[in-house]
């Protein structure tokens, strides 16, 4: 029997034994392992260490010591010796301060441009100003063939063909859906009018009918008219002509040109226009275009070396997408180097300009819609609501509407510059909300194109200039077919930069407009009802649930309750206990669950319905979200309506929208008010002039501004820490 061995026998047997002269490997220094019982560290836990908030402290404290330098220089050279000799210090030394101090604010403000895009027009102007410039958000270009021209000449509104040609009855060119939806829609005003007491004719449709169809137009020869248009003169070489118009001188230019011209239009229902666009920096191209010659005809900074002076207060949608406000930022930036940029949100700025501390913002603009509520200098971001319909559906809906009842100018094309223009103009001066406005009457307009003779126009109207803003409530009555074209064709949606998962805000009014757009109907508050709670996947086979997308984004976005269960495994990995089939389920498949993807397909979900909702469902919609039950705040928010934007110009709609609210909340009829903006303010007008309130403010109580030094550094990631809303 062998005895057992040592250990330093076998350590020499298995040619383990060490055999080195206990010398170190290396002469670098070994460091220790770490303690992790007293480990503690600061990185990136004070505000010092922050990129965004260290450069901020250093410029205050720059300030601070060049603003004590100017005043030690002030009273040494105010300071001044008498013929007796005798030293002594200006008595208004205090003026002076103050009027040094009120020249540094003058200063600031005429370094400071306010920028507010919309759809159809673009706001811009200096701090120092008092109204903006309006200029229509619009470029022309060189292209084989104008607007009007493409896809075989077809017409806006389109007229439908029978047997390859358009019918001779006016009726039949919309089709049997727009006529049966503005019968009942001149049937329902017919009845609400008889119940105010209103005097309603029975033949006032047959008046205004043959009125028009028999009314020819007169001439006017150019000379003789005194309001004649200058149009968008061309030099005679074509060759000689520019690449590009900008703003009115692109809607002055003559179908007919030579070259031609055609206009696009970069922003669309409030989002990049990727249907008229085959490439995305084109795309951005005549963005930073027209900013560029904005900048030199209004504002006079013809130098590109110049712009670095100015900061820049970029107004932008309360319910936005990330890729437009990183999309602008890099304008704004790069392109056209401005020294900071700042963004603000529309409700916000609306406050702002008025004057209010809660209030519930419905802004009514050229193609979209939006209504939040805003409460101590912060949009409630479960009220935000976006929605794709404004004052150009109105005004396609008009000229159908007039159209349909033998309009006289029965050759209207709104891709025509000129009759875009006079469609424009005939909503501005006859389309109001009032019914005491309903009745028979005579109106008439000027037809004035390039190169042809003024023609002079006599027309009736009845009921159609109150039906046209009134889709705002039956928004069904308006074209949409068309605005959803070539969505995320182009731009891509943002997505998070670890997981993937789209990041775009959303809201839970937004949600609630999407379900009802899907056909889901909305409850007598005007919130969608919660969906059924869906049961938990088990190895019983159950009934499916209809899709929900509200119920994907409460179960997906919010954050959800602690489990007494136990953690689940990694994310695209079976839950064993979930998973198996049981007996009898062999050829039962097995069920994955992947976060990432659940929201992926939720957004996409979101992407193929357009958000379309009542404007008064909407506002109760948005009301509701952001009182979240408590009574006095949705009294306030009820008593502080403001309607904002273009749209909300029409004669009576706020009237209109305070009686059909009080119909739908019968025990809030006291508290319901609508007002416009305080101190005659244009509601056009009035975000734009907020921006400049705010970016008026002191420099020191106003971190948000991004400088050009750290987005060089950080690029958008800096938003996280600049924005006053949640990035």
């Amino acid at each position: 029997m062998v005895g057992k061995k040592s250990g330093k026998a076998l350590l020499r047997e298995e040619g383990l034994e060490r055999t080195d002269n206990n010398l170190d490997l290396t002469t670098w220094p070994q460091v220790n392992m770490i303690n992790q019982k007293n480990y503690y560290t600061e990185f990136l836990k004070r505000d010092d260490q922050f990129l965004a908030y260290r450069s901020q402290n250093e410029e205050a404290r720059s300030r601070m010591v060049r603003e004590a330098r100017d005043k030690d220089r002030a009273l040494a050279q105010s300071s001044r010796v008498g013929e007796d000799g005798v030293t002594e210090m200006a008595e208004d030394t205090a003026a002076e301060e103050a009027v040094a101090a009120m020249g540094t604010q003058e200063a600031f403000g005429s370094k400071l441009i306010v920028i507010h895009v919309g759809s159809q027009n673009l706001r811009i102007g200096l701090g120092t100003d008092a109204l903006p410039k309006t200029i229509p958000m619009v470029i022309a270009r060189k292209w084989q063939e104008n607007e009007s021209e493409e896809d075989g000449g077809e017409p806006k509104p389109k007229r439908l063909k029978i047997d390859g040609e358009v019918p001779d009855e006016p009726e039949k060119w919309f089709g049997e859906d727009f006529a049966s939806q503005y019968a009942t829609m001149c049937s329902e005003l017919r009845v609400r009018m008889r119940n105010n007491k209103r005097r309603v004719l029975p033949n006032s449709k047959e008046l205004v009918v043959n009125y028009n169809r028999r009314t020819p137009p007169e001439t006017i020869s150019e000379h003789n008219d005194p309001n004649r248009i200058d149009w968008t003169e061309l030099p005679r070489n074509p060759q000689e002509s520019p690449d590009f118009f900008t703003g009115q001188a692109a809607l002055r230019l003559p179908e007919q040109s030579n070259p031609r011209y055609k206009l696009f239009w970069p922003i669309r229902n409030g989002w990049f226009n990727e249907n008229d666009y085959s490439n995305k920096n084109q795309l951005y191209h005549d963005v930073s275009r027209i900013f560029e010659e904005a900048f030199k005809t209004q504002l006079g900074i013809t130098k590109r070396k110049d712009m670095s002076n100015y900061n820049c207060v970029f107004i932008i949608p309360d319910l936005y997408e990330r890729t437009y406000v990183t999309t602008m930022l890099d304008i704004l930036i790069r392109d056209l180097g401005l020294g900071k940029v700042c963004f603000q949100q529309e409700s916000l700025a609306a406050t702002f300009g008025a004057g209010y501390s809660i209030s519930c913002i419905v802004d009514i603009g050229a193609q979209k819609t939006s209504v939040c509520c805003v409460d101590e200098g912060l949009c409630l971001e479960d009220s935000r609501i976006n929605t794709k319909f404004g004052g150009a559906d109105v005004t396609e809906t008009f000229i159908k509407m007039m159209l349909y009842d033998h309009f006289p100018y029965a050759d209207m094309n709104l891709k025509r510059r000129y009759d875009f223009l006079l469609a424009e103009e005939l909503k501005i001066k006859f389309c109001t909300m009032m019914e005491s406005d309903v009745t028979v009457q005579t109106y008439e307009f000027h037809l004035r194109a390039a190169g042809q003779d003024t023609r002079k126009y006599y027309f009736k109207t009845y009921d159609q200039p109150m039906l046209a803003p009134m889709g705002f409530f039956k928004p069904s009555i308006y074209d949409h077919s068309q605005k959803l074209d070539s969505r995320r064709k182009l731009i891509p949606r943002s997505v998070d930069l670890y997981d993937g998962s789209p990041n775009d805000p959303m809201s839970a009014a937004q949600a609630a407009v999407i379900e009802n757009a899907a056909g889901k109907p909305a409850t007598e508050n005007g919130t969608i009802p919660e969906p059924p709670s869906v049961p938990q996947v088990t190895s019983t086979p159950s009934r499916q649930q209809p899709f929900s997308l509200l119920s994907r984004l409460n179960d997906i976005e919010v954050t959800p309750r602690s489990s007494v269960a136990g953690s689940p495994g990694p994310e695209g990995t079976p839950n064993p206990d979930r998973d198996t089939p049981a007996a009898g389920d062999a050829d039962k498949p097995s069920i994955f669950f992947d976060p990432v993807l659940e929201k992926t397909k939720a957004a996409e979900e979101r992407d193929k319905t357009l958000p379309i909702m009542p404007l008064d469902t909407a506002i109760m919609t948005s009301i509701s979200q952001g009182a979240r039950g408590d009574e006095r705040k949705m009294r306030d928010f009820f008593g502080g309506i403001m309607l904002i934007g273009g749209g909300s110009k029409t004669v009576g709609l706020n009237l209109f929208l305070e009686e059909r609210l009080r119909e739908l909340k019968p025990g809030f009829q006291k508290e319901i008010l609508i007002g416009p903006p305080p101190r005659d303010l244009d509601p056009q007008v009035l975000v734009w002039k907020g921006g400049s309130v705010f970016g008026k403010l002191s420099s020191s109580g106003n971190d948000s501004w991004i400088s050009q030094k750290e987005y060089d550094y950080l690029g958008h990631r800096l938003l996280v820490n600049k924005c006053m809303f949640p990035w």
